[in-house]
C-alpha cells in the first residue's frame, strides 16, 4: 500500500530538512550556541531561531497556496531571505 507520493521535490524537501538538522546539531557540537536577543522579544539561540524559521516558513507557504495563484517558487525565495534575516538578526 503506497500512502505517499515521493516525488523528486518531496524527497528534496525531506533530504533539505535532514541536511539542515545535521548542519546545526555538527555547528552546536563545535561552537556552543548562547541565548541573545536580536529583534524578537525572547532570548533565543541558533536552534529556536531555526524552528521559528521553520515554522513560519511552512505557515507562509500554506498562505501562499491558500491565498494566491502565485507559484511556491515566489514563497520559497521570500521563505530563504526570511530565513537568513531571522538567523542573523533574530
Amino acid at each position: 500500500m503506497v500512502w505517499m507520493s515521493w516525488t523528486l521535490p518531496t524527497a528534496a524537501f525531506f533530504a533539505g530538512i535532514a541536511l539542515i538538522l545535521v548542519a546545526m546539531t555538527t555547528w552546536q557540537a563545535i561552537y556552543p550556541s548562547v541565548e541573545r536577543k536580536g529583534f524578537l522579544p525572547i532570548e533565543t539561540t541558533r536552534g529556536d531561531r531555526l524552528f521559528i524559521g521553520l515554522l513560519s516558513s511552512a505557515f507562509v507557504h500554506l498562505g501562499f497556496v491558500a491565498l494566491s495563484d502565485v507559484p511556491l517558487y515566489v514563497a520559497t525565495a521570500l521563505c530563504v531571505l526570511w530565513m537568513c534575516f531571522l538567523m542573523r538578526w533574530g
